[in-house]
Parts: C-alpha cells; structure tokens; sequence
C-alpha cells in the first residue's frame, strides 16, 4: 500500500465563528479517504491554546477537556502526533486564522498549507482593505464607508453628517474583520445608526458602513493558484430579512439555487468577476466570492472575499463545485494538491542569496584617491 499523506486539520480557534469551523473541520474529515491520507486533528480552543484529539467529531466537552498548549505542536515533545505532518490544512474562519495570523506560522514553521499566504489571507479578512484593492483594479462594489473607532469617539456628529450626505439608506453596518455576518446591523432609521456602530466596534477597531442593496445574492467558488478557475454561480434566498449568522447555521430555512437561475452572459461575467477578485486580493488555493446582483441595473457587484469559506453540509463553497463538476472529496483533493503546489514555488526563489558583502556594501569615499581602500575595507570590512 502507498504511503499516505499526513494531513494536519487545524480548527476551532479564537474568533466568534469557533463552532462554524468545528463542523467545517468534521465535513472535511469525513471526505478525506482514509486510503489515501492519514488525518491528524489539532483543535483550538477559544483561549488559543492547542491540542490533538482524535477527530473533528469529538463532543465539544471532549474538545475542551485536558489541558493544551501554547506552542505550535509540530516540533513539541509532548505531542509526537504533531511530527511528520506533510500538510496543514486551516479550518479556521475569522480573525485568528482566516486572516493571516495562522498562515504566518505556518510560513515561519516553512511547512506546506492549504489555502491563501499571508497577504491574501489579510486582505480576504480585512472587508475594508479588501474594497479598496476592489475599487483599485476596476470591479464594481457596494458604495460605502470606512470608519475607525478613534474618528467615531472623537467626531461622532461629523460621522454621522457624511453618512447622510454619501449613503443612501437602509444601510448594512459591520466590523470590517469577521465574517458569517456575526456583528452585522441593517439600519434604515438615522439615530440607530450609533448603536449599531458601536455594536460593530465590539468587534472590530473598524466599521465598514454601505448602503443596502436591492437584488439578488450570488455566490460563486473559486479554485487555484496562479490560473484560478470559477465555478457555476449559486443563489442564496434568505428567510432572514438578511443572511445572517442564525439563518446560515441555526434556522436552516435559507433556500438555495445550485446554480443560478440566470442568463449565459450573467454567468460568464460573474465568473470573469470573481476571478478578478480573487486574484486583486492575491489569493490562492480556494475563495468563494458574493455578489449582489443590482435590481432594475443588472449590475453584478462584488461584495466580499472569503478566503476559508465553510465547508459545512449548507455551504455553498463546495455544493458549487459539485453542479460543477467536481465532488467534494476531489474538491479537497485538489486543495491539497494546491498547496503542495504553492509550496514548492515558494521553495524555488531564493529567499536567502550569498552575497558578497564587500562588494555589495562598499562605500565610495569622495575624498580618497584611486587605489586607497574603501571606507569598508578600512573598517576592517
């Protein structure tokens, strides 16, 4: 029998969305093939601290008894499981691994990962950032504004003048770091406005606020690195007056249309859009990105990256790539291929070139005659 591939699930962590990741991490698990691959649990808790357990299925009591460790497990005596690990494969939603923090690690441990590097990760989880870089490359979002929480306690009625004069209402209000719609408002009345700034800012140093936009939701998955390829759209029917974080994991009355229901050239466009977001944020391995679809304009706008999206029973990342072709155990086949992929381009720059020092930081002295040595050479260089 061939050698397996280890494969290391990392999951649970600090942000709001720690129960999102478990059953994330629990679908994943169960599509590994156990033929072709050795599945090696970390969870983490909500305090951030580390430790193997059997699987993603363990009760949430399992999940947290015991004692665990602050340190990454990969080189820790203590936690022989960790050794040998061929792949990490983050299921980590939000700040706190989704954003950044976790690929940096992993980047610094120089191991194989799956998904986004460190930028794109950063970007994907930074909504504010993210529109920005949108706005940068040409594709069309959501009209909005950015406000830190200094600007808010400092000049709260200069705010809220420039809201009134640039958004239309109603207006969706949201910590620009987070995502399963954990800390979102919708607001059409002016003075609950500071509420539900301050009802972000317990999230977040920063608010993105946009205007509501009437229309359809679109979703559509992304797949790759350098030549990323998009999946056939999908549509989401909240219950909810928006898809929020009890109608995408609690309620479970969100309807789904797996494709969309939409004409050639909507497909054709939203696909070259998501492409585009994808690689204007520098993402790599999977995203899925969510559109609006303008009513009355016909307009498709891109309103956010998702550089983890959920994998749960309801998620669309991977329903998505299944109408198009592609099941989800190949799916996470191919991610993992992915990030072996990214892996062994980091390895073939060079990172750490053998330079000739003195020639490289010789300076020219000005006053010294030829043949004289350099300010280097003299200082012993």
């Amino acid at each position: 029998m061939p050698q397996r591939t280890r494969v290391a699930l990392l999951f649970g962590g600090r942000s709001a969305e720690h129960d999102v990741s478990i059953v994330s991490a629990r679908a994943i698990h169960a599509h590994l093939d156990p033929r072709s691959y050795e599945v090696v649990s970390f969870y983490i808790s909500r305090k951030g601290r580390w430790k193997s357990v059997a699987s993603p299925g363990a009760s949430k009591s399992a999940l947290d008894r015991g004692k665990g460790s602050v340190f990454l497990p990969w080189d820790s005596p203590a936690d022989p499981r960790g050794a040998g690990i061929d792949i990490y494969f983050p299921v980590l939603h939000g700040p706190y691994g989704e954003d950044g923090t976790i690929q940096g690690l992993l980047e610094m441990a120089d191991v194989p990962y799956v998904g986004a590097g460190v930028l794109g990760s950063a970007v994907g989880m930074d909504k504010a950032v993210m529109k920005t870089l949108f706005r940068a490359h040409g594709i069309p979002t959501v009209e909005h504004l950015i406000l830190t929480e200094p600007e808010w306690r400092a000049r709260p009625a200069e705010a809220l003048a420039r809201i009134r004069a640039r958004l239309r209402r109603p207006l969706f209000i949201k910590p620009a770091n987070l995502g399963s719609s954990v800390g979102i408002t919708k607001v059409a009345d002016l003075r609950r406005v500071p509420e539900a700034i301050d009802h972000a800012l317990t999230y977040d140093r920063k608010v993105v606020i946009e205007r509501s936009v009437r229309g359809r939701e679109i979703e559509c998955s992304v797949l790759g690195n350098d030549d990323p390829q998009a999946s056939l759209p999908g549509e989401v029917f909240p219950h909810n007056e928006f898809y929020d974080y009890a109608d995408k994991y609690l309620d479970g009355k969100t309807r789904f249309a797996i494709p969309a229901v939409l004409p050639a050239a909507d497909v054709r466009k939203i696909r070259r859009l998501a492409v585009r977001a994808f690689k204007a944020c520098d993402a790599a391995g999977m995203a899925r990105v969510d559109f609006f679809l303008e009513a009355g304009t016909n307009r498709p706008l891109v309103n956010e990256i998702n550089t983890i999206p959920g994998f749960t029973s309801i998620s669309m990342y991977p329903k998505l790539w299944e109408v198009s072709g592609l099941p989800f155990g190949r799916l996470i086949e191919r991610l993992i291929e992915l990030g072996f992929e990214r892996h062994r381009e980091k390895k073939r720059r060079v990172h750490a070139p053998n330079l000739n020092l003195r020639a490289s930081t010789a300076e020219v002295d000005p006053q010294a005659k030829p043949g004289a040595p350099t300010a280097v050479e003299r200082d012993g260089g």
